[in-house]
């Protein structure tokens, strides 16, 4: 956390900052060890004074705000991190205030419980090298039915796994990848080039499905809260979700199974034995 539909949430929520003049970033005083800046800190905080935002982006499960000098600031929230207009859960763990000439917009904050997020200061070159098709794939919200299907088909590894790989398809974690497999029907530990083209068809519908359903619900805020939207408010998705941490409890698909966790790769996979049978 957060996936691709809490940072689409943040990008919206947070869109009207295009076309502000960033007057000031500044890092408020902490005891806490600091997020990481590239190139620097003294970079970063000199390179925004005085430019202006062009446009408010995302890219997978990272935030882009374009500047008027053709330079990127790249935020990564990690696991923990948030980028919010309004004030943040405490102060303690707010670490970027940028100031900007906008009247109904007048801060762009980002808060990071963990510190564990990373803000990069990026030319177009550096940009184009760091994040290009070689580096990072196709956007799992956009992503064309058959280009979804070559990038993993031949994959030895199982699909759950598969999905996690952001060189492979950008913007899907843990949580996403267990309901998209739950709503396919398809076993966690199947692997990819064992699934016909008929389950590859039915998860391509279902990633689709729940991403846009998740926007809508402006992302998931665990049983933690970390999660809030840009305005300090929770998401609502956590109440439609299928499998994601019910453990024993049944499954809402087939009305007869209870929910399993497995760990693959070191996460937790969520998944219903009876619905989602092995090949």
């Amino acid at each position: 956390m957060p996936e691709l539909p809490e940072v689409e949430t943040m990008r919206r929520c947070i869109e009207p900052v295009a076309g502000s003049l960033i007057v000031r970033a500044w890092q408020p005083s902490s005891n806490l060890q600091s997020i990481r800046f590239i190139p620097s800190w003294r970079v970063v905080r000199d390179g925004l004074k005085g430019r202006r935002i062009s446009e408010v982006a995302r890219l997978g499960k990272r935030l882009i705000l374009h500047l008027d000098d053709s330079r990127c600031l790249v935020i990564e929230p990690r696991m923990t991190g948030l980028v919010m207009l309004a004030s943040p859960p405490n102060r303690s763990h707010l670490r970027l205030v940028l100031e900007l000439s906008r009247p109904d917009a007048p801060r762009l904050l980002f808060w990071d419980q963990r510190g564990l997020g990373v803000v990069q200061l990026l030319t177009e070159a550096e940009f184009a090298h760091q994040f290009g098709p070689d580096r990072i794939g196709p956007d799992a919200l956009t992503v064309a039915r058959r280009d979804f299907v070559a990038r993993f088909q031949n994959s030895r590894r199982p699909i759950k796994v598969a999905l996690l790989d952001q060189k492979a398809l950008a913007g899907i974690g843990n949580l996403y990848a267990s309901e998209m497999l739950h709503r396919a029907r398809i076993h966690p530990c199947t692997p990819c080039d064992c699934l016909p083209i008929v389950q590859w068809v039915r998860l391509w519908k279902a990633m689709r499905v729940i991403l846009t359903e998740a926007i809508a619900h402006q992302g998931t805020t665990l049983r933690d809260g970390t999660y809030r939207i840009a305005a300090d408010e929770p998401g609502t998705h956590q109440h439609h979700l299928r499998v994601y941490q019910r453990q024993g409890q049944p499954c809402f698909q087939c009305r007869r199974g209870r929910i399993v966790r497995i760990v693959q790769a070191q996460r937790s996979t969520f998944f219903c034995p009876r619905c989602q049978a092995e090949l």
